[in-house]
């Protein structure tokens, strides 16, 4: 056997149905589409939904998503501790001199230089800032997030409870 003399098995493969070609084959008139109503008539635009706003004008235009679970700091560098002349650095002392909101977490960021010795209190410290405070002979506690261990709650208008 050779390949020319390959052919599908006897059967297998039908012709397909020439609709439209008038009443002596089976698929005249009509051509097997009933009377009338939409799906009679030939066009439908794509992903049209019997006019309910289709799917793809529901979705948002937009890409991306607002994280409804983000942690926001409210950040303050070594420069503004240094200028603020506080030795007790707290989100409490902070709000006193207004440098940060009054539910804010706080962020300790490294820019700037300390040259004494402070005590830190706060959410969350960067690596940078943390070694500039204890080679200053300071130290830093890190403060417990209000929301406990897991995730903070979710915020944002469809997801509060109304």
């Amino acid at each position: 056997m050779k390949i020319h003399d390959l052919k599908p098995p006897e059967g297998s493969n039908r012709r397909r149905k020439r609709v439209g070609r008038g009443i002596a084959g089976k698929g005249g008139k009509t051509a097997g589409r009933g009377t009338k109503g939409q799906k009679a008539r030939g066009t439908i635009p794509a992903g049209f939904e019997g006019g309910q706003n289709p799917l793809h004008m529901r979705m948002p235009k937009l890409k991306g998503f607002n994280n409804p679970f983000r942690v926001e700091y409210q950040p303050i560098n070594l420069d503004t501790i240094e200028e603020s002349g506080l030795d007790e650095i707290s989100p409490e002392t902070l709000r006193s001199k207004g440098l940060v909101g009054k539910k804010a977490l706080v962020k300790v960021l490294g820019r700037g230089e300390l040259t004494r010795a402070v005590t830190v209190r706060a959410h969350a410290v960067s690596k940078s800032a943390e070694q500039a405070i204890t080679s200053a002979g300071g130290t830093v506690e890190l403060l417990p997030m209000p929301f406990g261990n897991g995730r903070p709650p979710a915020k944002g208008n469809a997801l509060t409870n109304r």
